[in-house]
């Protein structure tokens, strides 16, 4: 169990923000005790912290609250930075991820859940296409930096963008093992299986009042599947 004195870490498991944020924070190697909440039936202890109601939302012990995922993870790097996701260009890195927060999201959202756009008189295939436009960009770096977009080695931005692009896949699974791009399907899926990411997608029941705060788990090269 965590030290009792850890930050607070509200998240939901499947949401692309939350993940990036624990994919930092169990990086930095941080004891951090874990509220699962269902979005639905937000806790009123989030929503005191964060009225605006998403996720992740970080408690630190002195009382200060992160509610937005990229700073999340700046903040856990900057507490501790082992595997060096700090070590790309600053100014690419932001203009990767504004790439993905703005344009890929955007398109994301209305191939993914056309019914919510029906006012904008969305068009799925249109907006696939727009998105697949991007990740063949994404595609082409990937392939010339050595299988992720800084080198060999991640960085900040393809921890921050892979779990969209894993929303993006699942969205139509024979259509991306079809239509998307060799190497980012071969990036994709080496974060998809990777240790770390197994064990951040560990599930656990809906927090409440009184209940158990499991530890975010630290997991390294060497650690075990954890069930999907």
């Amino acid at each position: 169990m965590p030290d009792d004195a850890a930050p607070i870490l509200y998240t939901f498991r499947r949401c692309p923000y939350a993940m990036r944020a624990r994919l930092a924070l169990s990086a930095a190697r941080l004891d951090i005790r874990v509220r699962e909440v269902v979005l639905r039936d937000k806790p009123a202890a989030m929503l005191e912290a964060s009225p605006k109601g998403t996720v992740p939302v970080l408690v630190l012990p002195d009382g200060r609250v992160i509610d937005e995922s990229l700073d999340v993870m700046r903040w856990a790097l900057a507490q501790a930075d082992p595997e060096g996701w700090l070590s790309a260009d600053a100014g690419e890195t932001d203009a990767l991820i504004a790439r993905n927060d703005g344009p890929f999201k955007h398109a994301l959202d209305r191939y993914k859940y056309p019914n919510r756009y029906e006012d904008e008189g969305a068009d799925p295939a249109a907006n696939r296409d727009a998105g697949l436009a991007i990740l063949q960009d994404l595609s082409e770096r990937i392939a010339a930096h050595g299988g992720q977009l800084f080198g060999a080695a991640p960085t900040l931005a393809d921890m921050a963008i892979f779990p969209f692009v894993r929303q993006f896949a699942h969205t139509d699974m024979d259509w991306w093992e079809t239509a998307a791009p060799g190497p980012v399907k071969t990036w994709l899926a080496g974060h998809k299986e990777s240790a770390r990411f197994r064990a951040i997608m560990k599930k656990y029941p809906q927090w409440a009042p009184g209940e158990a705060e499991p530890v975010l788990p630290l997991a390294g090269p060497a650690a075990g599947p954890v069930a999907g």
